[in-house]
């Protein structure tokens, strides 16, 4: 079902139904009121969609949510209940475009180039599996070859019961896998993606890993359609003049929400605080990974199916250009820890030795920022800190450098900036709550 039978606003909703492009024409689940649940089923981010191109942005993300009372300039902050692993294999790797089979970009825009020459329609074409691999995806109306993606070299992995060790097979075995890819994956009846498993790829066979799932999209819709993957500053940057219909102008890209995040600590336990910028946010998810290393260097991972629960909460007037991160306390860099009550006061007898009047309370908050590549998303995420905490581009710059960290989150240019904030700052955000109660009240001051 899609949500929970009631009347009005609603307690709790259960989300099951897809789509690739996120903003305004979406269809809006709901509403769930303040405090309330959202459930969602997600299925694969990436690798599904990528084969699939009748999907139009390499991603199939959730329907969106209302929550009811969340205006444009408020913001909303996603408690991450519960993060469950649901597929039992997946399959992925290093990619490369499949020239001929897009129309400027292959994540939005894949064609059946066999049936543009014939005169008939060729974008976005329906498609079937026949056999294993990359020139498993055949056109429905003429039969070619229509992947738009190579998956240069890849692997087939298998996770154990409790979804804590994967590891990756041999050619045999993910062709057995791939036999039942829908099964193996966990795809929904309503997910219109190929398993990715059924390209059987097996390049990287016996490696070992842990697990360790994040959401790499979770959050609010954007004031412009978008296709899913392309709601960030780095792959949106590819649709700035583009040839298809979802092209945009760099104006108009910074309606984004910036919630294709792909980062690690987007798990359970974490807060993310996102923006409104649609009456009633439209909450979405999708795109998780059972583990993904800081950089996402092959530019993919581990695409899997989950069960997602997160609780909503209104931060009435708080104006936000991307999202803001509360990571689990373990998955914070070392200076942008909070300070034990012994370090608060060897500082306060310092700083009393020196004349000095220290600075406090504080705590850590992550302020992220994405652009075409890692030095443009770094001055995307300092400039955005700058305008919430109402310093200067260079204070956060030498806050983030001696009491805090650049984290990159993915490549080419999605990172995460760490401060350590003035809780006064926080207070006067409406977020000072959120952040006591992730990582303590500050000790000592």
């Amino acid at each position: 079902m899609t949500q929970t039978i009631s009347v009005g606003v609603l307690d709790h909703v259960v989300v099951d139904r897809y789509t690739d492009i996120v903003g305004p024409s979406n269809e809006m689940l709901g509403p769930v009121r303040d405090g309330g649940r959202i459930e969602y089923l997600t299925v694969p981010g990436c690798w599904g969609p990528m084969i699939t191109p009748s999907i139009r942005s390499g991603h199939e993300v959730t329907l969106p949510v209302g929550v009811e009372g969340a205006k444009v300039g408020d913001a909303v902050a996603l408690h991450v209940e519960k993060l469950e692993q649901v597929s039992r294999a997946t399959s992925s790797g290093v990619t490369s475009n499949w020239d001929g089979h897009f129309l400027s970009d292959p994540f939005v825009a894949g064609i059946c180039p066999t049936c543009r020459d014939a005169g008939r329609h060729f974008l976005y074409p329906d498609t079937y599996l026949d056999g294993f691999g990359e020139s498993a995806v055949k056109c429905s109306t003429c039969h070619s070859e229509v992947n738009p993606f190579h998956l240069v070299e890849g692997y087939t992995m298998v996770f154990d019961d409790p979804k804590g060790i994967g590891v990756t097979v041999t050619p045999a075995r993910a062709q057995e896998i791939g036999r039942d890819g829908r099964a193996w994956v966990g795809l929904t009846e309503g997910s219109h993606q190929h398993p990715v498993v059924a390209m059987a790829t097996a390049d990287l066979v016996g490696l070992m890993t842990r697990c360790r799932i994040s959401a790499g999209n979770l959050g609010s819709i954007p004031a412009i359609d978008l296709p899913s993957s392309h709601n960030c500053g780095d792959f949106g940057a590819f649709l700035v003049g583009a040839e298809h219909e979802f092209a945009v102008t760099e104006e108009q890209l910074e309606l984004r929400t910036d919630v294709h995040m792909d980062i690690d600590s987007v798990r359970q336990g974490s807060i993310v605080i996102v923006p409104v910028k649609v009456d009633g946010a439209g909450i979405y998810a999708g795109d998780v990974h059972a583990m993904i290393g800081d950089g996402e260097v092959a530019v993919h991972t581990t695409d899997i199916s989950a069960r997602l629960v997160v609780r909503v909460e209104i931060i009435k007037g708080l104006t936000l250009d991307g999202p803001i991160l509360l990571p689990p306390a373990d998955d914070l860099p070392f200076l942008a820890r909070p300070f034990t009550a012994d370090e608060v006061a060897r500082a306060k007898a310092l700083a009393k030795a020196n004349s000095t009047r220290l600075e406090g309370p504080v705590l850590p908050i992550q302020v992220l920022g994405s652009g075409p590549f890692i030095n443009a998303a770094v001055d995307n995420g300092i400039a955005r800190a700058a305008r919430l905490l109402r310093m200067t581009d260079n204070e956060v710059k030498n806050r983030a450098t001696i009491s805090g960290a650049i984290e990159i989150g993915r490549l080419p240019g999605f990172v995460q900036v760490n401060l350590l904030v003035p809780r006064e700052q926080l207070e006067r955000m409406g977020i000072d709550h959120l952040v006591e109660a992730q990582y303590g009240k500050a000790a000592g001051w």
